[in-house]
């Protein structure tokens, strides 16, 4: 409380900062922009004092939240939730259903980006949908809620397939290419071992010395 006042007086914000916990209260009926970190990340670091800069900007909106989840800490349970893999991680969206912000990351250009931000379609702001979504958030809400549990399960290990996959086929790349480059290294140390330098040598000695004739 007294450092929030402090804070407050000195024309400061005090940093929405959300764990697993608190982010369902926090986030209720709002648009969310949050930065994902780990405070030994040097890009984290560079980017703090912007980040700050939007927190006071949209600190007391009604309709969007610009918060931090620290990944080493109390929100590391709501990283892994949402699949953060590398930090900073910059989402947005409804609460429920982040989007990954690839936008520019200067101050200009977040704030911009969050001005844009308000409620969104949702089961909340049904007027927001179009017919399509409308329909379906009508059909999710007459379901079972094990039903729809399960099907969330089967989505996300769907999602989890996929960028298992992914990786796989990734890593698979990662170590032909170093097949690749250790055969180079090796099949260039061969030719240079066959001779090469010496040859080269005997080469620029014979012109000097036909020069010097």
């Amino acid at each position: 409380m007294l450092r929030g006042t402090i804070l407050a007086l000195l024309g400061l914000t005090q940093a929405v900062e959300l764990t697993k916990d608190s982010w369902d209260e926090a986030t209720s009926g709002k648009t969310v922009f949050v930065k994902f970190f780990a405070p030994w990340c040097g890009h984290c670091k560079k980017m703090k004092p912007d980040w700050d800069k939007l927190m006071k900007e949209f600190e007391g909106s009604s309709e969007v939240l610009i918060a931090d989840v620290d990944c080493t800490a109390g929100g590391k349970a709501k990283c892994d939730e949402v699949g953060v893999r590398g930090f900073p991680t910059l989402k947005y969206g409804n609460p429920d259903d982040l989007q990954d912000y690839t936008g520019g990351r200067s101050y200009s250009e977040i704030s911009k980006f969050a001005k844009g931000l308000g409620p969104q379609c949702g089961p909340a702001n049904k007027d927001l949908c179009d017919d399509a979504k409308k329909k379906l958030i009508d059909e999710y809400m007459a379901m079972e809620s094990s039903k729809r549990e399960t099907m969330i399960k089967e989505k996300e290990t769907e999602v989890e397939k996929l960028e298992s996959d992914f990786k796989t086929f990734v890593e698979g790349l990662q170590k032909q290419y170093q097949e690749a480059s250790d055969k180079k290294d090796k099949d260039v140390e061969a030719v240079k071992s066959s001779g090469l330098g010496l040859l080269k040598s005997v080469h620029a000695y014979s012109k000097k010395a036909k020069a010097e004739l």
